[in-house]
């Protein structure tokens, strides 16, 4: 797989929102955030089929509500179209939701009044 040239990855990072480059230009990132880590797995899990679908793999983190995600392709040493289409279904499959209102209840605690009173 070919490298991305310079003037490539910067056509693809204009037209992908909330993406950066890393300092060594040989990687994309983002950070989701989302309201809880409910939220944030249920992200993590519709991007695995999205990526398993392109046999393309994420390296990510997740810590509670956050989602870090590092697209590269190892193979080829850095930037490649297959990291562009990552990217772009990730920003269309990841739902980032604002983070809920203080004293808001969760949803689980929301599930559990409705379940109990059955």
């Amino acid at each position: 797989m070919t490298l991305l040239s310079d003037a490539e990855r910067a056509r693809a990072l204009a037209q992908l929102p909330g993406w950066t480059l890393t300092e060594d230009g040989k990687a994309l990132r983002r950070t989701f955030h989302f309201a809880d880590f409910r939220s944030a797995f249920a992200a993590m899990t519709r991007l695995a089929f999205e990526a398993e679908a392109m046999n393309h793999h994420p390296d990510w983190t997740n810590v509670y509500n956050r989602l870090e995600v590092r697209l590269s392709t190892h193979d080829a040493g850095g930037l490649t179209k297959k990291d562009i289409a990552l990217a772009q279904a990730s920003t269309r499959t990841v739902y980032t939701p604002k983070p809920k209102p203080k004293g808001t209840p969760a949803q689980g605690a929301r599930e559990r009044r409705i379940l109990g009173a059955c």
